[in-house]
């Protein structure tokens, strides 16, 4: 038995605080604790501090505190986290299902109040701005007027939940992205209680519905993303249940030579940490090299752990940590208590080699990265940036079987004359504008005029003019850079690659250099505080004459809301099926996410999207090729115009102000107007709209009982899908922009919403009616069912009738193609389950909860695959859908499975173990049978619960109900 570990401590300013202490843990015998792994450490404390004997045991702390570095034990760990943090597009599904929890139990005769979240909740409306206006002083106004504009009713849905909500806050749009907004403003690194011996402190941790939550981590908080669903458990009470992971210990030496950024850092970090095959497992930076690191370089690395596949990417904190929260605003208090918990705890200074124990050790000499850049399809495949044009040239002829696009050499040399009809000329700064039908108009096509002026915001004359693009005459070809978007929360909170850029900017337009004005430029800051120091510096101006005025505060490009091309462009891309190229200093670049028509996008640092837009094109070699030819006729190098260590310390200076941080991070309704202009309900019951196209109350609790179901095999289920490796939740889940023609475009104008007016699936997230219609709707998934078919099809093998699709395709195994979405529904009439096979990484990317939602309403019943990602699996888990793993070696290709088959799952009952092998019986067309053993993913036993209960939401029902 654990016997009591409550100590006191100094808390600073002349209080008193009480711990869970770990040292007094050890005394006891327990573990050798002081050789655990920091981030291990700091989940033992959560563990120990919440032990209740019912959620949390004691057998709970000695397991975690015995953690065996070369072989944990592959125990269930119930992590109950401080707090909770939101973005909008998964935090407005997760608002619904509490909305929906409500209605459910006041239909039971129960108080609906008993829904409420047991953790602060904090959401950030940051995933809603889109990139219509760009090239103008006028762009930020006018982009959020029309965000305001598109997302209206979704945000009188979040006032209301502000209201009826005592432990739910929102941080409203135009203030910044979650991420840095987290590092800058919501985490304090320790947090505290009231208790009847006095005030407890302990360690700031929590989960967040965005994949990138781990860029808290570079703070020292402990912290990773999960699905929409395992959030909402947390909110309930729900301890997080994961296995005990492995630690990867990454040991940094060296220093990053001159030239090099904390981009061209984490770009390598995530090539290497990705071969590593890290997925599942915590990732901790140690040695000298790490902490020699700044904090904003730590979280830069933190960010993009999704990226290299760990759950966290986690440094400790020491001495730069204390300098980072005092330089950002926290009250000297909290910096005091921070100091002195960690110092007590033993949890101070990040370790040196040989002082703590990691389940493998890695070694990264800082000193041996150099530029790089990575694409372009997927994070972790970095290029040398002196080799990316050699790269493009050899990808572009490349096979697509191979992951190349297939095209002749000769093609490279295309050159398609462009006139953009836009406003104004090449040199002037007239108000540019649009409105939402860019997306969606052919160039000459007739716009809807009502449209235009129908609630728009009072003053904002946003139909001014039809495009954002300058008047010009230009070209464009294969390889043509037509987006270059400084964005994203990886690099938008690190000083250093921000002000690096705008000296490039600088030293650029000294020289004279332009950009090509079929380059959509924007600058997408991760907070407001960014915009503060690129003006103090005097760099914003730079920037502007550049065509990098600021655009919004929010995740625009790396997660979709690029914003439409101009038409001229869309048309030469598709009429000459032209590879054209977005890059961007974001974290996402997988197939169709950064704009349905742009098929090469790569990733890389702030100065160096500035210096490709410059060059306009990636088939370039800018170690040595000029970008491009200044004033006085000479070639202007790379070399040239990048600066140096030495002005990026010196405009430094600026970006660390406590007094900026603090006046920003204040009376946020107060700086944003127009969120006061938007109307609430009231009341603790939320009152459905059933007209609504944005908000719908969900069908998951639909003839709830308190009874939870019985585990039983499955039998006769049909394959909807076959698909190959990398299948990320942006093919699954519904994402981008809205086709007319599709399930969900014919639902929308059936509902009597105009195409100008569909918005995005992200915004509409809200609505299951829409979201089913998308899942599996991407445009560049590929359902090996129809062999060289990208979009949204598959074949059905029922009875009924099934729509046609909406573009010509055959099939020689019979059946009929169609939408996944009317096949599910017909095979739903039938009673049919459903079954997807795939590959290598299915699910990877954003957590995106609907990518298992969308799947559970389509009537899936089983997900086989060769591996998951992480958080998707979880998802699946927490949606009451199985996830099975084919043993090493084999895969649809080796089983030889065209989709004809039909499938049952033997071996399921109550008594299923996590982890157990069950058998998937093959039934061939011919009636021949195959017999496959695989292993159920279950992984947990509260798993097996949600399971059982048919997801994680009606679990937690009838937990609070009962």
């Amino acid at each position: 038995m654990i016997s009591d570990t409550q100590r006191t401590f100094d808390a600073g300013n002349g209080k008193t605080g009480l711990l869970y202490s770990l040292p007094a843990l050890e005394e006891q015998g327990i573990g050798k604790i002081s050789r655990l792994p920091v981030s291990i450490r700091i989940v033992l404390e959560s563990v120990l501090r919440n032990c209740d004997g019912k959620k949390v045991t004691d057998k709970d702390v000695v397991t975690l505190a015995n953690w065996n570095a070369k072989a944990p034990a592959p125990e269930e760990i119930p992590f109950v986290v401080a707090r909770i943090v939101l973005q909008d597009f998964t935090g407005v599904p997760l608002l619904v299902d509490l909305a929906a929890m409500r209605s459910a139990v006041s239909l039971k005769g129960g108080n609906p109040k008993i829904i409420e979240p047991l953790v602060p909740v904090d959401l950030v409306v940051d995933h809603s701005v889109q990139v219509d206006f760009f090239g103008s002083a006028q762009a930020l106004q006018m982009n959020l007027a029309l965000e305001f504009q598109r997302n209206r009713e979704r945000y009188e849905f979040l006032k209301w939940g502000q209201q009826a909500f005592e432990t739910f806050g929102v941080v409203p749009p135009g203030i910044g992205i979650v991420h840095q907004v987290n590092l800058e403003y919501l985490a304090k690194g320790v947090l505290s209680a009231k208790s009847d011996k006095g005030t407890v402190y302990y360690p700031d941790t929590l989960v967040g519905t965005d994949s990138h939550t781990t860029m808290i981590n570079g703070l020292g908080v402990v912290g990773w993303g999960v699905g929409g669903i395992e959030a909402e458990a947390g909110m309930l009470g729900q301890p997080v249940y994961f296995l005990t992971p492995e630690v990867v210990g990454v040991n940094l030496t060296g220093t990053l030579k001159e030239g090099v950024t904390a981009t061209d850092l984490v770009l390598r970090v995530t090539e290497m940490l990705r071969k590593q095959k890290v997925v599942g497992k915590f990732v901790e930076f140690f040695g000298e090299g790490a902490a020699a690191l700044s904090v904003t370089d730590r979280a830069t690395i933190a960010n993009m752990a999704p990226e290299y596949g760990a759950t966290m990417g986690f440094f400790g904190v020491d001495e730069e940590t204390l300098a980072y929260l005092r330089g950002t605003g926290r009250s000297e208090e909290n910096c005091a208590a921070f100091e002195n918990y960690y110092k007590a705890q033993g949890l101070w200074g990040i370790p040196r080699k040989g002082e703590v124990d990691y389940t493998v050790e890695l070694d990264l000499d800082l000193g041996t990265i150099v530029p790089g850049v990575a694409g372009p399809k997927r994070p972790q495949d970095r290029i040398n940036l002196s080799e990316l044009g050699s790269t493009f040239e050899n990808l572009f002829t490349k096979p697509l079987t191979e992951g190349g696009y297939g095209k002749s050499a000769a093609d490279l040399k295309l050159a398609v004359p462009v006139h953009i009809n836009g406003h104004g000329n090449g040199d002037s700064d007239d108000l540019p504008s649009t409105d939402s039908t860019t997306n969606h108009l052919k160039e000459g096509e007739a716009r809807n005029k009502e449209e235009m002026v129908e609630n728009r915001p009072t003053g904002d004359d946003i139909s001014k003019f039809p495009s954002p693009y300058k008047t010009a005459d230009t070209a464009i070809g294969n390889g043509s850079v037509l987006i270059a978007a400084i964005t994203s929360c990886t690099n938008t909170s690190n000083p250093s690659v921000m002000l690096g850029a705008g000296l490039l900017a600088k030293k650029a337009v000294e020289k004279g250099l332009k950009v090509n004005p079929a380059v959509k430029t924007s600058l997408g800051p991760g907070s407001r505080v960014v915009t503060d120091y690129l003006e103090k510096t005097g760099l914003q101006p730079y920037f502007d004459k550049l065509g990098f005025q600021t655009v919004g505060y929010g995740c625009t490009t790396c997660i979709g809301n690029s914003g439409p091309l101009h038409p001229a462009l869309e048309d030469a891309i598709t009429k000459n099926d032209l590879v054209a190229a977005s890059v961007l200093s974001g974290n996402r670049n997988f197939e169709a996410r950064v704009h349905q028509n742009i098929r090469a996008n790569f990733l890389m640092s702030p100065p160096l999207v500035v210096a490709f837009a410059l060059a306009g094109t990636v088939d370039i070699d800018l170690s040595q090729d000029a970008i491009g030819k200044g004033t006085d006729g000479q070639d202007v190098y790379l070399k040239d115009i990048w600066p140096t260590q030495e002005e990026i310390r010196s405009a430094m200076a600026a970006a660390l102000k406590p007094e900026v941080y603090r006046k920003l991070y204040t009376d946020f309704a107060e700086q944003n107007p127009k969120w006061n202009e938007v109307p609430s309900s009231t009341g603790d019951v939320y009152q459905w709209n059933r007209s609504s196209t944005y908000i719908q109350e969900p069908p998951f609790f639909a003839d709830f009982s308190m009874e939870a179901g019985t585990i039983s095999g499955i039998s006769g289920a049909r394959p909807l899908g076959i698909f190959g490796d990398s299948v990320t939740t942006d093919h699954i889940s519904p994402a981008g922009a809205i086709k007319k023609t599709s399930p969900a475009g014919k639902f929308l104008l059936e509902n009597g919403v105009a195409v100008e007016d569909f918005n995005s699936y992200g915004s509409r997230r809200g609505n299951d009616l829409v979201m089913t219609r998308g899942t599996f709707a991407n445009v560049r998934i590929k359902n090996l069912m129809l062999p060289g078919v990208e979009g949204g099809y598959t074949v059905y093998f029922g009875q009924g009738d099934v729509p046609a699709p909406d573009k010509e395709m055959t099939t020689d195994k019979g059946g009929k193609p169609t939408f996944i979405y009317d096949a599910c529904m017909a095979y739903k009439k039938e009673g049919t389950p459903l079954i997807i096979i795939a590959g290598q990484e299915y699910g990877t990317g954003s957590s995106r909860d609907w990518a298992a939602k969308g799947t559970n309403l389509l009537g899936v019943k089983v997900v086989v695959a060769q591996s998951f990602e992480r958080i998707h699996r979880s998802n699946l888990c927490g949606m009451g859908v199985l996830p099975l793993q084919f043993p090493e070696g084999v895969n649809a290709q080796t089983l030889s499975l065209d989709g004809t088959e039909s499938y049952d799952v033997l071996g399921l009952s109550d008594e299923i173990q996590p982890r157990q092998d069950v058998t998937l019986r093959i039934t061939r067309k011919d009636g021949s049978v195959v017999d496959q053993v695989v292993k159920l993913r279950i992984d947990t036993p509260i798993e097996v619960d949600y399971y059982r209960h048919g997801g994680i939401l009606p679990f937690v029902l009838r937990q609070l109900l009962s």
